[in-house]
This record gives structure tokens, sequence and C-alpha cells, in this order.
């Protein structure tokens, strides 16, 4: 049975293709406490993606797009910290795979994530069958493990008179959030779960997860509804939800991106 993808964060894989890769953290990163970034590591993980995809040279016609990721969080990574990067395909489905990525710092930083990618034809920009190539080249590390598409979070933000404490803010859009496909980039939209956690930065061990349900595009009307489950649960849910730029004022809102933080300690 296929498995939710960038849910289980599986071991490094005895056989298999694995790519490296290094990082140090830099003064851009980090957060008011030191702490490097989600939408930093987001970048860390859009990069590495691609020098894999470069240096095994298959797939070069597909765009791949993130559906849901994970970031596992024990240490955060500090300032001037060298990280040792790992990535590769730790699962797959008809068109889309999974991407675990393992960082570990000279440190003591450590942070293991996975994502799942959807495979685009690059000119119709729809969902199409993973190349034989890619699966033969990049599948072995997967070690049989199938994934599906299916997302995890709920859809909606919790109803008033819900135990959560919840609170609703404006979310202003960026030109530098977008890129060239002229979505909201997927390390951009981590900036959702850093506004939460810049008010908790003492702790240190948490798990984050984000989907993206829609693509954001210039000119939506956004809010972000955050809500708070009381304690000891340390759950945090967040909705990125609004009207596209092309919906007339009496459209309803829709939900754009939700994410989900588990705090482990302070």
């Amino acid at each position: 049975m296929a498995e939710t993808a960038a849910d289980r964060l599986v071991p490094l894989p005895a056989t298999g293709r694995v790519f490296p890769g290094h990082r140090v953290v830099r003064f851009g990163d980090l957060s008011p406490a030191g702490r490097v970034r989600l939408d930093a590591l987001g970048t860390y993980v859009q990069d590495l993606a691609s020098d894999d995809t470069a240096d095994v040279a298959v797939g070069a016609d597909l765009v791949w797009v993130v559906r849901r990721a994970v970031f596992d969080v024990t240490a955060g990574p500090r300032f001037h910290e060298r990280l040792d990067l790992a990535t590769w395909c730790s699962g797959l489905g008809r068109r889309w795979a999974e991407r675990r990525i393992s960082m570990v710092g000279d440190r003591g930083g450590r942070v293991e994530a996975a994502a799942l990618w959807v495979a685009l034809d690059r000119a119709a920009t729809r969902p199409v069958a993973l190349p034989a190539d890619f699966v033969a080249t990049c599948g072995p590390s997967a070690e049989g493990r199938e994934v599906s598409a299916r997302l995890q979070h709920a859809s909606e933000p919790p109803e008033p008179g819900s135990t959560a404490r919840v609170e609703r803010r404006p979310w202003p859009l960026r030109a530098t959030d977008f890129d060239l496909m002229g979505h909201v980039n997927n390390a951009a939209a981590w900036a959702l779960v850093e506004e939460v956690l810049v008010a908790v930065d003492r702790h240190q061990s948490f798990r984050a997860e984000i989907e993206y349900r829609v693509p954001v595009e210039p000119g939506a009307a956004l809010e972000v509804v955050v809500a708070t489950e009381p304690a000891p649960s340390g759950v945090t849910g967040l909705w990125l939800v609004g009207r596209p730029a092309e919906a007339g004022p009496g459209a309803d809102p829709i939900t754009f991106t939700t994410a989900r933080i588990v705090r482990r300690g302070s």
C-alpha cells in the first residue's frame, strides 16, 4: 500500500543514488534568535534538488513542483555552521516522487526533511508520468517504497467555538515572493511558519509541515489564520486563505496553503 508522502522520514538507503552537497549558514539565513529560518532551509533544498537534477541529467523536459514538504528540526543550524547535505529519491508514484534530504552541521545542527515533487510537462504544465530513465536512475534508492499524493491537513480553519485559539492576520504579497513560474515560490511560503516560530524562538526542536493546495498568483487578496491548540499539545495550524486576483468581491474564499507546527520542548 502506498504511504502518504513527506510524512515518515526514511533512513539513508542501503543502495541507490545519493547526491551530496554542502552549505554554510549565512547572515541573511538567520532568525533574530540566530536559528536558520525555514525559508532559508527551503532554498537549500531547492538548490540541492536543482544540482541533483542537473547532475543526473534525466527528466530535463520536466518542471517539478512541490505538493507537500516537512522539516524535522532536532537542532537549528547556526551562523557560519557548515552543513553536509545528502538527498535521494525515497518514494515513487505515477506522476510524483518523494525527495529525502538530510542536513548535518559541524556544530551540532541537525535537520531532516522530505518533499513530494509532482512532475509537470514543461510546455503544458500538467502532471505527467515519471520518465522511464528517471525511474531507472533515481528509483532504486526508494527501495520499492510507493507514496501517494494525498494531503493530510484539514482544508478549512477551525470553526468559531473550537478549543483552539484562533487569530486572523492580513498577508501581503511581495514581489520577491514570486518565482519564474509566476507563483509564490515554495521556499518563500515557509515565511508563514516563521511568523509563528519567531514568537517562540526558544524552541529548538520542532516539526513543521506545509501543503500547497492552489498556486498563489499576483493580485490575490489573502489572510493567514493561525489556530493554536491548548497545552500540552504544542500544535499550531495555519491556513492561507483568500480570493484569487480574477475572483470577484462576492466569490467564496479558498485555501491556498496549509501548515502545521509541532513543538517538542524549549
